[in-house]
C-alpha cells in the first residue's frame, strides 16, 4: 500500500490556452492535513480538479493509493465507483454542486448512488444535519438559502460518504465569522484528525488551525513546502508570491516605515 495519497509527477495542464499547471510535482501523505497556498492564477483549484479525476494532465502522470489517476481508468465503472467513495471534493462555489430539490434530497443523493439502505440514510442524512447546524433547513431548496448555508450543505453532502480524502476549494469563503468557526472546527474534527485532507484557502488565518503542511505555488509550479509555522513566517516567500503586500506607512508625519501586513487576496 503506498504511504502516500497522491503522488503528482512533472504535469502539465492548459486550459483555454493558458497554462495553468507547469511541470507540477509534489506528494500528500495518507492522514495529511495540507494547505494549497498561492496567489490568483498559481493553479490550486486547478490542482484540486486534477486530484479529483474531474481534469487530466497534458503530459506528466497523478498516482492515487498507489494507482495511476487517469481518463482509462475512470472509464473503468468498479475502479470509478470505489475513487468516488474514497475521494470528495467541496467546490468554491456551492451552485455548482447542489442540484436536488431539497437539502435533504442534496444530502441523501450520495447515499442512494451508494446504494445503502433507507433507514442507514435516513439515520445518516438526520446525524450530518444536526452535526453541520443546517437541521433547520431539512426541507428547503437550495436554491434559497444564503451562501453560507449553501457552502454547509454542499460540504455535507460530502462529509456524509466519509471519505478518505477531502478536497476543499476555498471553504471558507462567503461564510460569515460564526459560521467559519463552525466549518473550522468541523475541520479539525473530521475523521477525528486522522484523515487526508487538502484545502485551497485564502484565508491566511486558518491555515495554522486546519493543517499540518503546506505548498506554495506560483505560476503552476511548487516553490516552496513545510510546517505551516515555518512557511506563514516566511516573509520574503510570502511577499514573492504575492500572499502579502508591504504598506509604506508615515508616523507622526515625517518618518516613513515599510510594514508588511497579511492582505487576504482572492486566490484561485
Amino acid at each position: 500500500m503506498s504511504e502516500n495519497a497522491f503522488e503528482v509527477r512533472d504535469i502539465h495542464y492548459r486550459y483555454q490556452g493558458v497554462t495553468a499547471l507547469d511541470g507540477l510535482s509534489l506528494a500528500i501523505g495518507r492522514g495529511q492535513r495540507v494547505a494549497l497556498l498561492g496567489a490568483n492564477g498559481s493553479g490550486k483549484s486547478t490542482l484540486l480538479r486534477l486530484l479529483d479525476g474531474l481534469y487530466f494532465a497534458d503530459a506528466g502522470a497523478v498516482h492515487a493509493f498507489g494507482e495511476r489517476l487517469d481518463e482509462a481508468r475512470l472509464a473503468d465503472d468498479d475502479y470509478a465507483f470505489a475513487f468516488r467513495r474514497r475521494v470528495g471534493l467541496v467546490f468554491q462555489n456551492p451552485d455548482v454542486q447542489l442540484f436536488n430539490a431539497t437539502v435533504f434530497d442534496e444530502l441523501a443523493f450520495g447515499p442512494l448512488q451508494m446504494g445503502w439502505p433507507r433507514e442507514r440514510i435516513l439515520a445518516a442524512v438526520a446525524a450530518m444535519l444536526e452535526r453541520m447546524g443546517i437541521a433547520h433547513l431539512r426541507e428547503r431548496p437550495p436554491h434559497r438559502l444564503s451562501g453560507g448555508e449553501k457552502k454547509k450543505v454542499a460540504l455535507a453532502s460530502v462529509l456524509i460518504l466519509d471519505p478518505e480524502v477531502l478536497l476543499l476549494d476555498e471553504p471558507t469563503a462567503s461564510l460569515d465569522p460564526e459560521s467559519q468557526s463552525q466549518l473550522i472546527e468541523t475541520m479539525i474534527g473530521w475523521g477525528g484528525g486522522a484523515k487526508t485532507m487538502v484545502l485551497a484557502t485564502h484565508d491566511i488565518d486558518i491555515v495554522e488551525d486546519v493543517a499540518d503542511h503546506c505548498l506554495v505555488m506560483q505560476h503552476g509550479r511548487l516553490v516552496a513546502q513545510g510546517a505551516p509555522g515555518d512557511i506563514l513566517y516566511d516573509v520574503d516567500l510570502l511577499r514573492r508570491t504575492g500572499l502579502i503586500h508591504a504598506h509604506r506607512h508615515s508616523h507622526d508625519g515625517h518618518h516613513h516605515h515599510l510594514h508588511h501586513h497579511l492582505h487576504r487576496v482572492r486566490l484561485g
